[in-house]
């Protein structure tokens, strides 16, 4: 009897992670479409209690004893319910596999994946850069040249965690708002196969999240010197994220000089310091023009 307790454990440990994850997974999948509880309540015929529960990490049992079944048929739990019938078996074989691999190699294996199938990296262009570098002006001009969504990512955030960015920080703090910028970038990335992404401005701080935005976009830098960059965050009457305006400058210096590395990184560099509007968008389509001419 002694024996069997610790095992017991570990499974009401793993049922309760389970349900944890399914009910992260339709909370996000409300929060993606803009869709309340009561409306889908309504839309699914489940109880808005239900779903509620469900939410919070409490599903019906159903839902664990259908766990329970796939395991004991060694197939994953998809496989049971899938409504349009078996899945090819290269594919239920692939899943398996997959399944299979830590984080990292299931991570290596999606890029591996994404380079060889998926959508070419230029169909999505990636803006990076400090605030007053240029970002949204030139991002939103650049999608409709091209014809496609403007995204600006820190809408994305806000949209994911349900409150403005600088409510982010102060409720959530640093490591949440990473999170939620990171799940936002992936809902982006699914949803957008050709489009302009502008990103905030320490997206490049987060290596495995800026690593992903590399693997799946074509990424330019829009550089500017520190004096511009002051200049052009007093013109928007915003100082956020800086203390004050007699240190911002030099907080914009350090700031430059701690991520040129990392900005380095990008596919291309746009350096907008004392260019007009029209000239850097000239720079800026022509770079990106005749690639995207062929996709």
């Amino acid at each position: 009897m002694g024996s069997s307790l610790p095992q017991l454990a570990r499974d009401e440990a793993a049922d309760a992670a389970y349900l944890t994850r399914l009910g992260e997974r339709v909370r996000a999948w409300r929060q993606e479409h803009g869709s309340a509880r009561k409306a889908l309540a309504l839309a699914s015929g489940v109880s808005e209690r239900y779903l509620a529960q469900l939410e919070a990490g409490h599903g019906n049992i159903s839902v664990l004893l259908l766990r329970k079944l796939a395991h004991a048929m060694r197939v994953p739990i998809e496989q049971l319910v899938r409504e349009n019938g078996d899945a090819p078996a290269a594919l239920a074989a692939a899943v398996q596999l997959l399944g299979k691999l830590s984080t990292d190699r299931l991570e290596a294996a999606q890029r591996l994946l994404q380079a060889q199938f998926g959508s070419p990296r230029r169909q999505r262009i990636a803006l990076l850069g400090l605030r007053g570098a240029g970002k949204s002006t030139l991002g939103a001009k650049l999608a409709q040249a091209l014809g496609v969504d403007f995204v600006e990512l820190d809408r994305e955030v806000e949209r994911e965690a349900g409150a403005e960015l600088g409510d982010v920080f102060s409720i959530y703090g640093q490591d949440a708002f990473r999170r939620f910028e990171r799940r936002a970038l992936e809902r982006v990335l699914r949803n957008h196969d050709r489009a302009v992404i502008a990103t905030g401005g320490s997206i490049i701080s987060e290596p495995e999240t800026y690593q992903l935005l590399r693997d799946r976009c074509y990424c330019i830098w829009l550089k500017a010197s520190p004096e511009e960059h002051m200049a052009r965050v007093i013109a928007q009457g915003d100082m956020r994220p800086f203390r004050g305006r007699s240190e911002a400058l030099e907080e914009i210096r350090r700031l430059l000089a701690d991520r040129d590395h990392l900005y380095g990184r990008a596919d291309a560099t746009i350096d907008t310091s004392g260019q007009t509007l029209k000239h850097s968008m000239t720079r800026l389509r022509a770079l990106v023009g005749s690639d995207w001419s062929k996709q």
